[in-house]
């Protein structure tokens, strides 16, 4: 009884299926090692009985022998020739047959891998073999591209090639007369670059005297050189071609543009005054004249009032304090300045604008617009008023604007002049359409109603009247104008 318990316990302890633990090798790699030992003890077996067997051919005769190779060698170059030549005859769809090599490997090549001559050819090796280059041509670039490196072009087709973006070299063109007609093809392209560039290539490779001299009856290239000169900056060249053209006063005026790199005041200045006996036109001189004074005066403005201004002696300068120096700027800058600063002043001060204006003959428009600007900056209203006041010779006294009214209110306006001030100028505004469109755009009423009682249009009176504030006075007016029986309105 207790036998048969021990049997039941272990029939059900039992079985013949193991369960997974991490020490047990997986079956799989069990099956492959043992597939590897048994690989291992074939090697084995073939290493020891390698020498003792001898491989033939199909011929009966022992492969690698001496006579083998040179009957296989043979065989190969015969069919690959017959080959060529079956695949010519059938026309170029048709492949050649590669010959068909005899095996050299043996058993126990496989598992050494090498073969019994020399180990085994890599890709690179089959790829570069002879018998697969002959079949294997190389591809060769057009000619046509090797001509770009070249230097058998002649100067017209240079010229093409170099407007086409193509590289090019000048250098084999060494005779003057190949430059010459070089020069005479990149013209007659009209393309500015092919110019430019050879114009560079003869400027390096030919005297200035030669290169002078056939410039001067090339009229298009000349200008061509003359404009690369000024914007490369190359000066001393420049004046070298301008004084060899004789032309005098363009030489005058490159050599009056290097002030511009001058940046000491002084010596600008000096410049200048070094300028004024260079052969300019009788216009041109007068130009650097009024430049050479007008620096004068700047300096000696800038030095007064940058001491008044560290000093704080003048309120003017303490209320608006200046933002830049007034060296080196032009006329109306200076003047305007002037008009700022030194409104006051009597004639005779080198910083009145009444100097400025008798001195550099400033014109009377340029002048008005220059001071008005200034002085409605300062809300000087006064100033303003006294500016567009004239009087004749009868001691009569009339409002006059050189610039029209229209603009002396624009000018006002951007410098937020209060609503009577615009309305005194805008009433003098002559074109009456012109009149009203600023008096309705600036809400100048006591204009617009004006101007409507004057035209007599009730219509048009009537409806403005909507569009004032209700019980102000400008709608007593208009209704004081509406009910006066003594107007003869037109509609």
């Amino acid at each position: 009884m207790s036998r048969a318990r021990a049997d039941e316990e272990e029939y059900w302890h039992s079985s013949k299926f193991r369960a997974f633990t991490f020490d047990d090798e997986d079956d799989e790699l069990s099956q492959l090692k043992e597939s590897k030992r048994a690989v291992n003890s074939l090697r084995d077996i073939v290493d020891d009985d390698d020498d003792d067997l001898e491989r033939v051919s199909w011929s009966g005769e022992p492969v690698g022998s001496i006579s083998w190779s040179i009957k296989e060698s043979a065989s190969g170059s015969t069919s690959s020739l017959d080959g060529r030549d079956s695949s010519l005859q059938k026309g170029s769809s048709s492949y050649a047959a590669l010959p068909k090599q005899a095996s050299s490997y043996s058993l126990s090549s496989l598992f050494k891998g090498r073969n019994k001559l020399s180990s085994f050819q890599s890709l690179s090796d089959a790829l570069t073999d002879t018998g697969v280059k002959n079949y294997a041509p190389e591809l060769r670039r057009p000619r046509a591209e090797y001509k770009d490196y070249s230097s058998d072009w002649s100067p017209k087709d240079t010229v093409r090639r170099m407007q086409r973006g193509k590289v090019c070299s000048l250098e084999r063109f060494r005779s003057l007369q190949d430059k010459l007609v070089l020069l005479d093809e990149a013209v007659a392209g009209h393309d500015g670059n092919v110019i430019t560039a050879v114009l560079i290539f003869l400027k390096r490779t030919l005297r200035r005297e030669i290169l002078f001299r056939e410039l001067e009856v090339r009229q298009v290239a000349l200008c061509h050189l003359i404009h690369f000169l000024r914007e490369t900056g190359e000066q001393k060249f420049l004046l070298d071609l301008l004084r060899f053209l004789d032309r005098t006063e363009e030489v005058a005026l490159s050599q009056y543009r290097e002030h511009l790199n001058i940046q000491d005041v002084e010596k600008r200045r000096e410049f200048l005054k070094s300028c004024i006996g260079l052969p300019f036109s009788a216009e041109d001189t007068s130009h650097i004249q009024d430049h050479y004074t007008l620096l004068e005066r700047q300096i000696i403005i800038e030095a007064n009032d940058r001491h008044l201004e560290m000093a704080g002696q003048s309120e003017l300068f303490r209320k608006y304090p200046r933002k830049a120096s007034i060296l080196n700027m032009p006329l109306v800058t200076t003047l305007f300045y002037s008009c700022f600063y030194h409104y006051t002043e009597a004639e005779g001060m080198f910083s009145s604008p009444t100097n400025l204006k008798k001195t550099f003959k400033i014109p009377d428009k340029q002048y008005v617009l220059t001071a008005l600007a200034a002085r409605a900056k300062l809300r000087a209203w006064g100033d303003v008023d006294a500016l567009l006041t004239t009087k004749n010779w009868l001691g009569y006294t009339k409002k006059k604007a050189p610039i029209g009214f229209h603009r002396v209110v624009e000018i006002l306006q951007r410098n937020n002049a209060p609503v009577q001030v615009l309305q005194e100028y805008v009433r003098l505004v002559e074109d009456v359409e012109t009149r009203l469109n600023l008096a309705t755009k600036y809400k100048c009423h006591d204009v617009v109603i004006e101007t409507y009682r004057d035209l007599k249009d009730r219509v048009q009176l009537t409806a403005y009247k909507c569009k004032v504030e209700r019980g102000s006075a400008e709608e007593e007016k208009i209704q004081s104008i509406l009910s006066n029986m003594q107007i003869r309105w037109k509609n």
